[in-house]
């Protein structure tokens, strides 16, 4: 079984993108299995307590969709949560889980927006172990 990490952010588009060439990997509804990520940015504990439950990637629109693009092509899929360093958590994510392949979804950004903004696919590029593929956007 090939193993994926698909981190996605809040686009949809992007994570569609990234859902797609996942589903387009040779035999991918029998040798492939995708884990969708999403990175909530913060500290859980910060949260009140009665909104916490409510704290879920199923929840979150681009996660949903990447799950059902992902589903509907026959692909086995898992989704997973988690809070914190987005770049670290995906890299952890990735070495939790054993992946083959981390699959990002790119925009594009001029150098001087990398520069104040920084990049986490190019920080996941360089700290990861692993192949990473990066998508682009949907036109």
């Amino acid at each position: 079984m090939y193993r994926v990490l698909v981190p996605v952010d809040d686009d949809v588009d992007r994570a569609l993108a990234q859902a797609r060439y996942v589903a387009n990997l040779p035999d991918a509804a029998e040798n492939v299995e995708a884990i969708v990520l999403f990175v909530f940015t913060g500290d859980a504990e910060d949260l009140p307590e009665d909104v916490q439950q409510f704290k879920s990637a199923s929840r979150i629109q681009s996660v949903r969709r990447a799950q059902e693009f992902l589903e509907d092509a026959g692909v086995d899929v898992q989704v997973r949560d988690d809070s914190g360093d987005t770049v670290d958590d995906i890299i952890a994510d990735a070495d939790e889980y054993d992946v083959d392949a981390i699959v990002l979804g790119g925009r594009k950004r001029s150098p001087a927006g990398k520069a104040v903004f920084g990049s986490v696919t190019q920080s996941v590029i360089l700290n990861a172990d692993r192949p990473v593929v990066v998508t682009g956007e949907d036109a």
